[in-house]
């Protein structure tokens, strides 16, 4: 880099490359290509090798094997570095100038990113499960309410940002490296909370602050079972280059990895879109429709689905000329047909207890362990629950949903959390999309207010977007519910919502059968990649979600464990474990007594070479703080050889 600082990268190429120059593809990201990452790179970038082009796998500065710190997300000596790396790529004797970048998550933010910089070589994108919006739409705050996730991912990058590097690619500065990592190291959930509305923090490297700066080719990818569906339509309406949008059933995973099934050939169409943009084949690359979305069918609740029953349907651009706004009146707990009255209109109130959420499952699916949402029934006894009669025929959807609201509340910070579910006859509440709102953000101000006891607001919830089928038989449910704890921090104290019906309705995006394209597109083909390298299992995994209920002391806790158990990379006799935690509390409808944790063990071995990291971070609260306990212990063979704690306290922001 132009300060000193190296940067360490795996690069594969055709052999013919020293003759017959090649486009260059890159994906930089934090998660250690040298182990931790190795498998999954050794499957995507062989293959695409293979097909003709050189691809980098870059370790962000400060982790893996690359010099200097990580200390937040996409800062801006993060993008000026992949600006530099994707020059370094052009000018390289085997590249013919032309690159692209690809990734999914940390992967495709930074891919996003950089093409809003407009570096002179990228061609083209390939990203999968991102956003546009850091603030409105990431693990951190949804509708100006803060996530959970917002601490198990800041748990996570303090566990991969503290790693050492391998002493056998760096030699013995390795100590120097891990020493520097530990010594900047700071909690990250401390900066995120430190910026409780949208600001410039959040501004930064949200490409929805301008549209306009992408002007290369996108192709967009993501999963109704992941947090990052929302952003592949916002980029097909508002981007105004060449691109495609894929959104099938999975979880946070690649889509030819996809979970919850079916998987489909998605690095077939990713050397495609790479030869149609950076190699000018006339593939057909564009042909087809704008968007293709796997059409879910009805399932019975679960937290894990190994496959999805669907199908694949197609849009010719986005907002879809096949999708219509149907606005369903609300009645007294009844959801009226579209273009009917209300004559049932009510005041209604709901008071959630904090055990609303418990079945909520992650803001964004990795379906390991089992993560989805369960049957919401338990659920819907602390909400306010809206109706619709049994279907008379099939009804689908493609869209985000919105429920539009008159309201009152009795005190001045409140949230709203709105959930459509699909009610089948025996009365199973599945989940299809939730959305939330706090309510002092109402019109999505930056500024929030607080609100006034007893006065009438209006405002519109918007859900996650999903393409999903009602048979005929069944109910469509809106639920209400004043927390969605642990999913999100409830607000300071219990809030009452009343919610007046004759100012209130659900609107569903419906697609009509009839008229509508089913695909027409070209036959997804089977998942392909090259062999992975091999590893050996040397201690099982573990993963569990367990929700307990203690009925003397009314403690409420869900726990999770997701334990990758000790594994050989055996091309490199590394072994490595990860091991992370999470717990959420809560006393009774104490809602001061909401509490997280995530904690972090990291191991790495070789020989006598042993080192451990172990990563703690524990927010709870009062009414007007959030506080934050944090350690970092660093371990080499056996023996403590850095520690550090934090206690720090900040102000609650209308949250």
């Amino acid at each position: 880099m132009p300060d000193g600082v190296r940067l360490s990268a795996r690069i594969w190429r055709p052999a013919s490359s020293d003759q017959e120059p090649v486009p260059a593809v890159l994906e930089y990201i934090p998660y250690r290509k040298r182990d931790l990452t190795s498998v999954r790179d050794s499957v995507h970038h062989p293959y695409m090798a293979g097909h003709g082009y050189a691809c980098a796998r870059v370790d962000l500065r400060g982790t893996g094997e690359s010099e200097g710190v990580l200390t937040d997300e996409y800062v801006e000596q993060e993008q000026l570095d992949a600006e530099q790396v994707l020059t370094w790529l052009a000018e390289q004797p085997w590249c013919s100038g032309r690159t692209g970048m690809m990734g999914i998550s940390w992967g495709a933010f930074a891919a996003l990113q950089v093409a809003a910089r407009r570096p002179p070589s990228l061609g083209a994108i390939v990203i999968s499960s991102f956003t546009d919006d850091r603030y409105a739409d990431d693990m951190h705050y949804m509708g100006g309410c803060l996530l959970s996730d917002n601490l198990a991912e800041a748990g996570t990058m303090f566990a991969y940002a503290t790693c050492p590097p391998d002493p056998a690619l760096v030699g013995e500065g390795w100590r120097g490296m891990w020493r520097e990592r530990l010594a900047a190291a700071r909690p990250w959930a401390l900066e995120w909370l430190a910026h409780q509305r949208r600001d410039d923090y959040w501004r930064h490297a949200s490409v929805c602050e301008d549209y306009g700066a992408v002007r290369c080719p996108v192709l967009a990818s993501s999963g109704w079972a992941d947090g990052y569906s929302n952003a592949v339509t916002r980029l097909l309406e508002h981007l105004d280059v060449p691109r495609k949008g894929l959104i099938g059933p999975w979880s946070h995973k690649y889509p030819h990895l996809g979970e919850p099934g079916p998987a489909i050939g998605y690095l077939q169409e990713v050397v495609r879109w790479w030869d149609h943009w950076l190699k000018d084949a006339d593939n057909g690359a564009m042909d087809g429709p704008m968007l293709r979305t796997w059409m879910q069918e009805s399932v019975p609740p679960s937290t894990s689905y190994q496959e999805r029953p669907g199908r694949w349907v197609g849009e010719p651009s986005w907002p879809s000329p096949n999708v219509e706004q149907a606005v369903h009146p609300l009645g007294a707990h009844r959801i009226a047909p579209p273009g009917t009255g209300t004559e049932d209109a009510a005041e209604l109130t709901v008071q959630s207890p904090l055990s609303v959420g418990q079945f909520a499952g992650k803001w964004a699916s990795y379906n390991a362990p089992p993560d989805l949402p369960y049957d919401q029934r338990e659920e819907d006894g602390g909400s306010m629950v809206f109706d619709s009669g049994p279907l008379a025929e099939r009804l689908e959807i493609l869209g985000a949903p919105t429920v539009q609201l008159e309201f009152s509340v009795n005190r001045p910070v409140a949230m709203v959390a709105a959930r459509l579910s699909d009610v089948a006859p025996d009365g199973a509440a599945t989940r299809v999309s939730y959305g939330l709102l706090n309510l002092t953000r109402l019109g999505g101000r930056d500024e929030p207010e607080p609100l006034v006891p007893g006065r009438r607001y209006h405002t519109t919830v918007q859900l996650n977007g999903v393409a999903q089928v009602f048979p005929p038989g069944h109910r469509i449910r809106l639920s209400l519910s004043t927390s969605y704890w642990p999913l999100a921090w409830p607000p300071p104290e219990p809030v009452l919502l009343t919610v007046h019906t004759e100012g209130s309705a659900l609107t569903l995006p419906v697609r009509p059968a009839a008229g509508a394209e089913e695909d027409g597109g070209r036959p997804f083909e089977e998942p392909e990649g090259a062999p992975p390298i091999g590893t050996t299992q040397l201690s099982p995994p573990e993963e569990s979600w367990t929700v307990r209920r203690d009925l003397v002391s009314y403690n409420s806790t869900l726990e999770i464990v997701k334990d990758r158990g000790r594994v050989r990379f055996d091309g490199i006799g590394l072994e490595a474990r990860r091991r992370a935690y999470e717990r959420y509390d809560s006393v009774a409808d104490d809602f001061t007594s909401a509490r997280g944790e995530s904690a972090w063990t990291m191991a790495f071995s070789r020989g006598d070479w042993e080192v451990r990291t172990e990563t703690r971070t524990v927010l709870s609260c009062t009414a007007g703080e959030f506080r934050l306990h944090a350690t970092l212990d660093g371990y080499e063979g056996g023996r403590r050889v850095f520690s550090r704690e934090w206690n720090e306290s900040l102000p609650r922001d209308h949250i």
